[in-house]
């Protein structure tokens, strides 16, 4: 089966994407729209029966892990060295009037 699109659906899709095309553009792109979709086709053909669907190629696992605080985080030590503070926390002048 070739599939055939036509030059309105080319417009659309140029419009769409926002895409100036000039006239040789438009049938390069109609082209390979068509290569595509017959391509597509021809994977169709495979016997996918008993194939059971995968969303990644690669075995997914959780890869997050729990936060654990091993050292801290050393505030005391940089607090140790600010002129002033407050509440565990830098205090600064105020800077805007």
């Amino acid at each position: 089966m070739t599939n055939k699109i036509s030059d309105e659906t080319i417009e659309y899709v140029s419009i769409l994407a926002q895409l100036e095309l000039t006239e040789q553009e438009k049938q390069d792109a109609k082209a390979d729209m068509e290569k595509m979709l017959n391509y597509i086709d021809t994977l169709n053909e495979l016997n996918t029966e008993g194939i059971e669907p995968m969303s990644h190629v690669f075995p997914v696992k959780n890869v997050f892990r729990e936060d654990i605080v091993i050292n801290g985080d050393g505030s005391e030590d940089t607090l140790a060295n600010a002129p002033l503070k407050k509440d565990n926390s830098f205090k600064v002048p105020k800077t805007i009037g």
